[in-house]
């Protein structure tokens, strides 16, 4: 469905070009809880927020694979700019799934602009003439600080306080505010805090109902532009991938790269690459982190193609993504934490980057949308022709 390889090729390789940059300013960033300017200007000027933005306001409209193996390059050298561009790039597909009216609004002020978000329902909004007034808390919304747009979750509630439905809603930055809560072990620099809005009038056109999401039915005019008609929830979910898959081959390079020069302690080797033991640790956190990214393709490739047939995915299909998904992250996670054992205590110093990247990871896999136990019953049921009761975005 891709129009050219060559496409991807080039912006993969515009993020690996980055990956110096972004491995030094790591740890800054861990520091400070966000990501340094640095990096940030880095990746606005190498295109990188752009992936998925409309090409008619200058964006590279790359379908989900692609957006997968340029997070990936990213957080190779960092999985706190991985997480956050990844994300963005989400946001900015949501924002062309809107009308063109509202794509005008965020991409035609500004083709730079970056936009951040939280689906989730923590707003609640009533109607009034021309829109909605919008009140709410939104928790966790990864590269806020750096963002000049929000996509928020809502829920539209008549005047006893009832929901009538849930939708989300585009927010400038202007009309929110940004409280610094983002204390935790892992993806520190994404700077994943929490915005406020109180009573902020949203017109009707920057409104979209999650049900008319979910059917498919998105309000764009550009029915021509393939990108935007890929499933509402496989693409949320399978998105988040691209970061995990960069950090354990950061994780397996880092080990394999040690494992020449150090020595295993408490043993008659004197290089770890000379233990068979090692070297089957190795090999199986190398399998992990490869089957992962086949699981993480599959699911893309399936999201991309029936968006290229304009087709909505049945729910065998999506829920298959989904626990692709999840099951690559499950992958990830174990793959590092062989490769912290066969390693050594050593990888725990704060010195070393595989602290950062084991803290990393296990962050970013507990996503809500990652959770193999729901994944899996949701996929269970699939398979059993039952019908989904548990979870709200599959």
């Amino acid at each position: 469905m891709y129009r050219s390889t060559n496409d991807r090729r080039l912006l993969v390789s515009r993020a690996e070009c980055l990956r110096p940059l972004l491995a030094q300013n790591a740890r800054q960033g861990a520091v400070d809880r966000r990501l340094p300017e640095a990096s940030i200007m880095a990746l606005a000027e190498a295109g990188l927020f752009k992936l998925r933005m409309p090409k008619r306001y200058g964006g590279h409209e790359a379908d989900l694979r692609t957006q997968i193996d340029v997070s990936a390059a990213i957080a190779y050298g960092d999985g706190a700019p991985g997480w956050v561009v990844g994300l963005a790039n989400t946001c900015a597909w949501i924002v062309g799934l809107y009308s063109v009216r509202a794509q005008d609004d965020v991409f035609g002020v500004d083709p730079e602009v970056r936009i951040c978000g939280s689906s989730a329902s923590r707003g609640t909004a009533v109607t009034v003439e021309g829109g909605v007034r919008l009140s709410g808390r939104w928790s966790y919304v990864s590269g806020c600080l750096h963002a000049h747009w929000a996509v928020l979750g809502f829920d539209l509630v008549d005047e006893a306080g009832a929901v009538i439905e849930a939708a989300l809603a585009l927010v400038p930055a202007v009309d929110y505010v940004v409280s610094d809560t983002w204390f935790t072990a892992g993806m520190r620099a994404s700077g994943s805090n929490t915005l406020s809005a109180e009573d902020v009038f949203v017109p009707q056109h920057r409104v979209v109902s999650r049900a008319r999401l979910a059917a498919g039915n998105y309000p764009t005019e550009r029915k021509d532009e393939i990108v935007y008609r890929a499933s509402w929830a496989p693409t949320l979910t399978v998105s988040l991938i691209g970061s995990l898959l960069g950090l354990g081959r950061a994780a397996l390079d880092h080990v394999r790269d040690a494992a020449g020069t150090k020595e295993m302690a408490a043993t008659v080797f004197n290089r770890q690459a000379d233990s068979a033991g090692f070297q089957m640790q190795l090999a199986d956190a190398a399998l992990r982190i490869e089957s992962a990214y086949l699981h993480a393709c599959r699911a893309a490739e399936d999201i991309d193609e029936h968006a290229a047939r304009g087709e909505l995915p049945d729910l065998s299909a999506r829920a298959r993504a989904r626990a692709d998904a999840s099951r690559a992250a499950v992958l990830v996670v174990e793959a590092i934490t062989i490769l912290l054992n066969a390693h050594g205590s050593g990888g725990l110093a704060e010195s070393s980057a595989l602290q950062r990247i084991w803290q990393d990871v296990n962050n970013a896999a507990r996503h809500a949308s990652l959770l193999p136990a729901i994944s899996l019953e949701i996929y269970g049921k699939a398979l059993l022709g039952l019908e989904n009761d548990i979870a709200l975005n599959v």
